[in-house]
């Protein structure tokens, strides 16, 4: 069984991994650290980018590189270690190279290419645990584990509206409802992800740029997140921000779209949703997972989110919401195929924070009950 000290440690190897968001992909980000028999830390390290060491590797170096002996010693590591050659090494066979003798991981690995690191240590000898702290490993993550289950991106839905729901006033004037506080989490959020998605009319209301801007770039994320635009009928105008070279641009359009004044534009033609207006949301998510693309942060309109949650290609909510009133205008929420409050999608508020007068609550999608409850009068 786990000691305490291994639980501290496996706590400071999730955090390790969290440095990575934005930078890892499409591999998980992982992080590792390595203890002596009496508990001491010899090393840490985590995965920080596609390509480069794994975390065990990178652990592994910087105890080398402070002279210790990892002979007898104990790996706390998020992820199970890899049993398989990629564009670097099997962890597993680094680990037990190393005279590792105990590995303690917090998640199966679910990748059928590189499963199998725990019984290639047991094989060798090596004591290993599996579990620890599992659900706070997976939680950060989620992006790429639902990629590897799902087969489709982890798509995060944010949106910022008034606290009556609104995302616009009644005249369409939308900038700014939040904060300076809240627009700079924005775009932490996008240099976490893979991909930045809105719908063509966001793009025509708000010419948004989409690209990530100031400090997240100088924390480390590697590149800009694919901008990706769905637009049916193709109506993006050239000159449009979203079009410029600070980031790549994907333009989702219909099978008959005329495109013919996009030259120099990336399309991909999709079909329609089945008996609507727009396109089809599953069919968009799969050409993004074989992009690789494992992250997706929904910033669309209501129409464009409505459509997503319909799907149910909805992971993550995060709503910014600024302490004022409006009364009319849009509501952050288009029609998601809910009629009823039987069928209403219930949330699990995992964190509220407040950033500048804004609170920012973060909630995951519970699943549907197989039957609505009567309701009593």
């Amino acid at each position: 069984m786990a000691t305490a000290t291994e639980a501290d440690a496996m706590r400071r190897a999730i955090a390790l991994a969290a440095r990575a968001l934005g930078s890892t992909s499409p591999n998980p980000v992982v992080g590792c650290v390595l203890l002596d028999a009496r508990g001491r830390v010899l090393g840490e390290g985590w995965h920080r980018r596609a390509g480069g060491p794994h975390a065990e590797v990178d652990a592994l170096h910087a105890a080398a590189d402070a002279g210790h002996d990892l002979r007898g010693a104990t790996a706390v590591v998020t992820l199970e270690p890899c049993n398989h050659t990629g564009r670097t090494g099997p962890c597993a066979q680094a680990l037990i190279e190393a005279g590792v003798t105990r590995v303690v991981y917090a998640v199966a690995d679910p990748n059928p290419t590189a499963t199998g690191g725990a019984a290639t240590l047991t094989a060798a000898g090596v004591d290993v645990e599996g579990g620890l702290l599992a659900g706070q490993a997976a939680e950060g993550n989620a992006a790429w584990l639902t990629s590897v289950r799902r087969a489709r991106p982890f798509v995060v839905w944010k949106y910022a509206a008034t606290l009556d729901g609104r995302s616009a006033a009644a005249d369409g004037t939308s900038r700014w409802i939040t904060s300076t506080e809240s627009r700079e989490d924005v775009h932490r959020l996008r240099a976490e992800a893979d991909a930045v998605v809105v719908g063509s009319g966001t793009l025509r209301a708000d010419d948004p740029h989409l690209a990530v801007r100031g400090g997240p770039l100088r924390r480390g994320a590697v590149t800009q997140p694919l901008r990706v635009v769905v637009d049916t009928h193709a109506t993006v105008k050239p000159g449009a921000r979203v079009l410029d070279d600070a980031a790549p641009t994907l333009v989702a359009v219909a099978q008959d779209a005329d495109t013919s004044h996009l030259t120099g534009v990336e399309t991909v033609r999709l079909p329609r949703a089945e008996g609507g207006t727009g396109l089809d949301i599953p069919a968009l998510l799969d050409v993004l997972h074989r992009r690789e693309i494992r992250s997706l942060l929904l910033e669309g309109g209501p129409t464009l989110a409505g459509a997503f949650l319909a799907a149910g290609a909805v992971d993550r909510v995060i709503g910014y919401l600024a302490p004022a009133l409006l009364g009319a205008g849009p509501a952050a929420l288009g029609d998601a195929g809910i009629g009823t409050i039987a069928r209403a999608l219930r949330l699990d508020v995992t964190d509220v924070s407040r950033l500048g007068p804004d609170l920012r609550v973060t909630a995951t999608p519970l699943a549907p009950a197989t039957a609505p409850a009567t309701e009593e009068n």
